[in-house]
């Protein structure tokens, strides 16, 4: 039985209060995490997950350490129950780049929580300064939303942000040109038109600057060769280049995520399993859309960690038992 594996980690708009509770009561690897991730925080930011308010956890600052918090307690727990579980490749869609980048033994978790913890907090004070919104537009293939996009710039800035299915992509700019796009693609007969729930335009040039002030802390955190490539939303192309690894970590700030074009790189390279490591199973939709006969599990929650075994043909190795109860780049 084939048993060749990717990980998968989602990205913003994943989150949801009460995410990782259920993991923090039963495993002491993913209470462990969460300590780790109140203190690089400097606040209690699993209470902010366990208990919300929602409004705060949507506030980009929050939202983004805090989905990255889960990912990786659940990669703890996985890792201490099935041993080293080492994926054929991983990758990460936006801000869950850097959840693949742990999995990958690229970054340390409690770098890659300071990493995204300011990340996030210049994205969100990009998106206050210049405020933006994104929708996705579903049932629409890449020329016919190109050709609406081409329409809308006469509203202001634009973009293609994210191309996720063959059949579903995100557009990302100015509000004005935003709801420009969204009548156009209407208009045009897309299934469906989804207003996103964020206040910034990501992965386009309202982006502007992230990349250069982020570059910094990039600087000063190490980053190790990989032990299973990583595929970069910037190119969609398997790589274990540190140096590449690192420059496509900035570049992403206001470059499209090209996950239809990462999951099919993955596909070709022989994957038969994806694991969603982390909350939601937006990803899991995502590689079904792309792949009918792909299989995919959402690990979230103890379920979900139980599931694994009989999802990799029952490979997995026994461990611990559980317990009850496109803009410039700046250089690096």
């Amino acid at each position: 039985m084939c048993v060749r594996f990717a990980f998968l980690f989602p990205g913003q708009g994943s989150q949801l209060v009460g995410m990782g509770s259920e993991l923090a009561v039963r495993y002491a690897a993913a209470r462990r995490v969460f300590a780790m991730a109140d203190e690089v925080m400097g606040m209690p930011l699993t209470r902010m997950m366990w208990e919300g308010p929602e409004s705060a956890l949507k506030e980009t600052r929050f939202t983004q350490p805090a989905i990255l918090a889960h990912s990786l307690a659940v990669l703890a727990v996985l890792r201490d129950l099935y041993g080293e579980l080492k994926p054929a490749l991983a990758a990460g869609h936006s801000l869950g780049e850097y959840g693949a980048l742990v999995a990958a033994q690229v970054l340390t978790p409690t770098d890659a929580l300071a990493l995204v913890k300011r990340r996030g907090e210049l994205m969100q004070t990009a998106g206050e300064t210049q405020p933006g919104a994104m929708a996705a537009v579903v049932g629409l293939d890449t020329r016919q939303v190109e050709g609406i996009l081409a329409q809308a710039r006469d509203a202001g800035v634009i973009v293609a942000a994210n191309m996720n299915a063959p059949d579903q992509i995100v557009v990302s700019g100015m509000r004005e040109a935003v709801a420009a796009a969204s009548e156009l693609a209407a208009a045009a007969g897309a299934k469906r038109v989804v207003p996103l729930a964020v206040s910034a335009a990501f992965h386009s040039p309202l982006m502007s600057g992230v990349s250069a002030a982020l570059a910094e802390t990039v600087r000063s955190v190490a980053f190790s060769r990989p032990v299973c490539p990583v595929v970069p939303n910037v190119t969609a192309v398997p790589t274990d280049s540190v140096d590449e690894i690192r420059r496509c970590l900035l570049c992403q700030i206001e470059s499209p995520v090209r996950w239809h074009a990462s999951m099919t790189a993955m596909l070709a390279h022989g994957i038969c399993h994806f694991l969603e490591i982390g909350p939601g199973r937006v990803l899991a939709g995502l590689v079904k859309r792309i792949n009918r006969d792909a299989r995919v599990l959402a690990v979230a929650d103890p379920d979900g960690v139980a599931a694994v075994r009989e999802a990799l043909g029952g490979s997995a190795p026994a461990g611990s038992r559980p317990e009850g109860g496109k803009g410039s780049c700046p250089d690096v």
